[in-house]
């Protein structure tokens, strides 16, 4: 791939710096070089090349080596340009100069160039080396291009590279980055000795892909392997107890950072305090801020996300104006969770206030969380055509997840004649997400309008479009516990289901009433949709908490959908009869149940 051609070069004096350059010899390479330390810009650079030309270096491979290893340090399209001018003038190249090519287009907008540059070496003569693949398969991880790091893949194997210590972390990381994790696991299991840097590789590839439990699985088989990790690795292992909502186990792993001077890393605390909150414990994620020596954005933004998640709206508005105060600059998180906070707290107008505020106060340019915030915002509050114009009139291309939102929103009020413009808009962009049909056929449901709701299970049908089954679980003795609607797959579930139906028995007596208007299939009769209701994950992963853990025990429930209406009826009594407090994470915020009243004041 030629290079853009370079503008041409004007000589001019050397930079002005602090050095006396009147004793510098332009003839002499090593004294032309001493300048290139004190150079700030492209513009600078260029000074020195034209001294190299006008004392005839302009072929020194020495010279140009530092030249060009100059132009890759902050490389940018202009600074990288003139280095593949520069790199294409060399008449001898080698394959050193050509690594420090790629590293600095691996690092840029256009990594691919690094790959086509790699094709015109290998027709060159010039062949690899261990230092040569990890910068061509970053490049291929930043793209995504799986295919190409296969066939780089299968040259490091060709030429005895693909077990070498640089190449395999990033083969691994190369695979995880376009999703290929059977085959980082591959490469991962063929190595005889995994080093720390390998460990960290597949361990954050499973916590990135959302495999907590392998995850965790491999810090432990680290640890037993008497590899000592990094902060790295405890950044990973923290995420993966935040997705698993392993409280327990986080609390291990903070003693676990604390014991090996983890926690005076800031990304380490700053994941301390993610994984609290996404746990349900904000008073540890708040403990954890408080004690804080060093406070960057992105601590400040974890905090404020803590605070929204579990409806505090109120606290992280007050936690954003103490950032301020505190001159640190707010970036896209920080209004992520100011957004979130306020469209969960019902404040639409301080809400709206935020997001105009990103662009014209902070330079920040909102982008596709940020509209979905705003248009869940509007839709809670019940505006349905304000959300709906807004995302017509919004300067991108609406996603799905966009009209989505909006549709949650038409259900959550009852609005059929809206939701049926919705849905219309989304099935235009993706007709295969199974969540669609089942919400817009509830909501017809429940207005009675029968003809529709046997209209869109025909298509769900037809487009062969599958609902993703409700799955809770539960953590007791440092073990998760998985429960799925119906819960037959569980190993106790005989005895939960006689537990569960006792339970509800108990709740009936309280005046618990089970709202069997959300289950919509006309042809049941109640005392089937009841039985529908009683099984749901949520009130299985609680039965289970109730039997398995002393009185008084918190139990803390993860659920991969929004909890049912029903369910949350029946927590809400559940935490009173009990005495128990129940702290729910479904996929969009924290409940936490108390004597018969949720955290979210049913707003939610």
């Amino acid at each position: 791939m030629a290079a853009a051609p370079s503008p041409p070069i004007t000589p001019i004096s050397p930079p002005k710096s602090n050095t006396n350059t009147s004793s510098i010899n332009p003839t002499n390479p090593s004294h032309l070089l001493s300048l290139l330390p004190k150079c700030t810009s492209l513009r600078e650079l260029k000074q020195i090349q034209a001294i190299t030309i006008k004392s005839h270096l302009q072929n020194d491979i020495p010279v140009l080596t530092k030249l060009i290893n100059f132009c890759t340090l902050k490389p940018s399209a202009a600074s990288m340009d003139h280095a593949h001018h520069m790199f294409d003038q060399i008449p001898q190249s080698d394959i050193v100069l050509f690594n420090t090519m790629a590293r600095g287009y691996a690092r840029t907008d256009t990594p691919l160039r690094a790959i086509t540059l790699f094709t015109q070496i290998l027709h060159s003569g010039l062949l690899p080396d261990g230092y040569t693949f990890p910068s061509l398969l970053k490049a291929c991880a930043s793209s995504k291009a799986l295919e190409e790091g296969k066939q780089l893949h299968c040259l490091a194997i060709k030429l005895g590279l693909n077990h070498n210590i640089y190449v395999c972390p990033t083969l691994i990381n190369m695979y995880t980055e376009c999703n290929d994790m059977d085959s980082a696991r591959r490469v991962f299991d063929k190595i005889s000795e995994p080093c720390v840097v390998t460990y960290n590789a597949i361990i954050t590839g499973y916590a990135r892909s959302s495999r907590p439990n392998v995850a965790l699985s491999l810090f432990r088989e680290m640890q037993a392997s008497n590899v000592k990790p990094t902060y790295v690795t405890m950044l990973s292992v923290l995420s993966s107890c935040a997705l698993f909502g392993a409280l327990d186990l986080g609390k291990w792993i903070h003693e676990y950072v604390k014991k090996y001077g983890f926690d005076q890393q800031v990304k380490v605390n700053t994941a301390l305090i993610d994984m609290y909150a996404k746990c349900g414990s904000l008073d540890d994620a708040v403990s954890v801020f408080e004690n804080m020596v060093a406070r960057d954005t992105q601590a400040w933004s974890a905090m404020i996300v803590a605070y929204a998640i579990h409806g505090h709206g109120y606290k992280a508005i007050t936690l954003f104006e103490e950032m301020r105060r505190a001159r640190v600059r707010p970036d896209e998180i920080t209004f992520l969770g100011l957004l979130y906070a306020c469209s969960h707290t019902g404040l639409v107008e301080e809400g709206c206030g935020y997001f105009y505020s990103m662009k014209e106060k902070y330079g920040i340019i909102p982008g596709i969380k940020h509209y979905g915030c705003m248009v869940d915002l509007l839709g809670r509050a019940g505006r349905l055509d304000v959300a709906f114009k807004f995302i017509e009139g919004l300067p991108i291309k609406p996603t799905p997840i966009l009209w989505r939102t909006l549709l949650s929103a038409c259900s959550s009020h009852g609005n059929v004649d809206m939701g049926m413009r919705v849905i219309e808009r989304i099935f235009k962009l993706d007709d295969s997400h199974g969540g669609d049909y089942v919400i817009f056929s509830n909501m017809c449901a429940r207005a009675g309008r029968w003809e529709h709701v046997n209209y869109v299970r025909k298509l769900m049908n037809e487009r062969g479009a599958a609902k993703v089954p409700g799955c809770s679980s539960v953590e007791v003795n440092n073990v998760v516990h998985e429960f799925f609607s119906g819960g037959g797959t569980h190993s106790e579930s005989r005895e939960l289901h006689r537990a569960l139906d006792e339970l509800v028995k108990e709740l009936k007596l309280v005046g618990y009433v089970p709202d069997t208007s959300l289950v919509f299939h006309a042809d049941m009769e109640d005392e089937e949709k009841e039985a529908t209701l009683r099984y749901h994950s949520e009130k299985l992963a609680i039965a289970y908490g109730l039997l398995n853990t002393p009185p008084g025990t918190t139990i803390r429930v993860v659920k991969n959908l929004r909890v049912c209406g029903d369910c949350h009826s029946a927590a809400k009594l559940i935490s009173l009869i009990f005495d128990r407090q129940i702290i729910l994470r479904d996929i969009q915020r924290f409940h936490h149940f108390t004597d018969g009243k949720c955290s979210c004041g049913d707003y939610w």
